[in-house]
């Protein structure tokens, strides 16, 4: 069947359109665009600038995630009488099928992936897409818009939520909440409120929401539901969930909210319970990747907040050397060495905030070595270390100072982890 966009988008396609953003994002325009017959340019900062005299030519203008409501592009589109829109309403006004949004400072990703490979399991037509890294314009690209039963399960950040126009979710679920994004949400309420615009725009009754986002609803007043309500937090132990990744937490927590929305949606628990024993996390998410003279060495890369390495030191019982540091991205670094600091034998520094958290590690005694590289901060972390210590990277903060990503910043230190095993059978 031919792509049919809806009837709202459809006056709107019959000038070139502007894709501001040449990333996944914009990509994933740039296809669906193709699929619809429709010619795209894109504007980038790294390529061609959008001048109000470009703006000029475009009726429709989608932007990517990492456009802030203020960016001055927007706000040229807009002068010039240019409807923006964010990639993924845009994907959704192309989109025929149901969507379940997901969302959440951390787990978001896993919760995402865990419900599709469950549904597929038991046969249903449904894809991972959003935040995952495969965009939901891409998706309606790939699949000619969906059919009417077929999932998008969509991974939604706060940048792709707070500018929300179209996307209707027939439910949303909600994870948690903690500090993060402040560079950019002015503030927890600030950020509080870009993912409530998505609980705005989802069919009444299908929220369902974690611990801790039910307290600070309530602490910012925002009602929920009373059904919307998930108990997320030091539940019991589950026996059928021994031997998987949701056996403990971080990641009971997403197990709990996806067996809640699986039992609304009907479905039998069991296959839901077949599934997380099959399911296996993607990479640099607390996972062991050596171990070299007694030491173990984690990569838990995708811990790029405050929440992320709280929840991965509380793993071990101790004795953890913590490899943390990277771009700043806002919030209360003095709180977040305060907590930590219990846990962490020595912290290893590094990045752009190197310099204050060791500023903090001093204030709050937690012994702390600054380092340069990644690759300085292992070798100082093997030599501190002793037999039954853990060396953990769990970052905290952005990766784009020093590394193109967080997959890139796992990537590398796995490299130089596995490389001290090998340099010792050598010897």
């Amino acid at each position: 069947m031919p792509l049919t966009p809806s009837p709202l988008l459809q006056p709107l396609l019959a000038q070139p359109v502007a894709i501001l953003g040449g990333g996944v994002s914009g990509e994933g325009v740039r296809a669906l665009l193709a699929a619809l017959g429709v010619t795209g340019t894109v504007y980038d900062t790294k390529g061609a600038d959008f001048t109000a005299k470009a703006a000029s030519g475009h009726l429709l203008a989608v932007f990517s995630p990492g456009f802030a409501p203020a960016h001055p592009w927007l706000a040229r589109a807009r002068t010039a009488g240019v409807e923006c829109l964010t990639e993924l309403d845009f994907a959704a006004l192309c989109w025929s099928g149901r969507v379940v949004a997901i969302t959440g400072t951390n787990g978001k990703t896993t919760l995402t992936e865990l419900l599709t490979h469950a549904l597929r399991s038991i046969g249903r037509a449904a894809w991972a897409t959003g935040n995952v890294g495969h965009s939901f314009s891409q998706l309606a690209a790939e699949t000619a818009g969906g059919t009417k039963d077929a999932l998008a399960i969509c991974e939604v950040s706060s940048f792709q939520a707070e500018m929300l126009r179209h996307l209707e979710p027939e439910a949303t679920l909600w994870t948690n909440f903690a500090e993060d994004h402040l560079e950019r949400h002015p503030g927890m309420e600030a950020y509080f409120s870009a993912k409530w615009n998505l609980v705005a725009r989802t069919v009444p009754g299908g929220v369902l929401a974690g611990s801790s986002v039910v307290r600070f609803a309530r602490k910012f007043d925002r009602p929920l539901a009373a059904d919307a309500a998930v108990p997320t937090e030091g539940q019991p132990a589950d026996p059928r969930l021994v031997g998987t990744v949701f056996e403990d937490y971080p990641q009971r927590e997403n197990f709990l909210l996806a067996a809640a929305w699986w039992r609304r949606a009907g479905l039998d628990e069991r296959a839901l319970i077949t599934a997380a024993k099959t399911f296996r996390l993607g990479r640099h998410r607390l996972v062991r990747v050596a171990e070299h003279e007694g030491v173990g060495y984690w990569n838990d890369s995708k811990a790029t907040n405050f929440h992320a390495v709280e929840a991965a030191l509380a793993r071990f019982p101790g004795s953890v050397i913590l490899i943390a540091g990277g771009k700043g991205k806002g919030g209360d670094l003095a709180g977040f060495v305060h907590r930590i600091a219990p846990r962490v034998k020595h912290a290893i520094l590094i990045g752009e905030v190197s310099t204050e958290l060791a500023f903090h590690c001093s204030t709050f005694r937690v012994a702390h070595t600054s380092c340069a590289s990644l690759d300085e901060a292992v070798r100082r972390a093997a030599e501190l270390a002793v037999p039954g210590d853990q060396v953990l990277l769990s970052p905290g903060f952005a990766s784009f100072d020093q590394f193109r990503n967080y997959e890139d910043r796992g990537d590398q230190f796995e490299r130089l982890a596995r490389e001290l095993s090998a340099a010792a059978n050598l010897r």
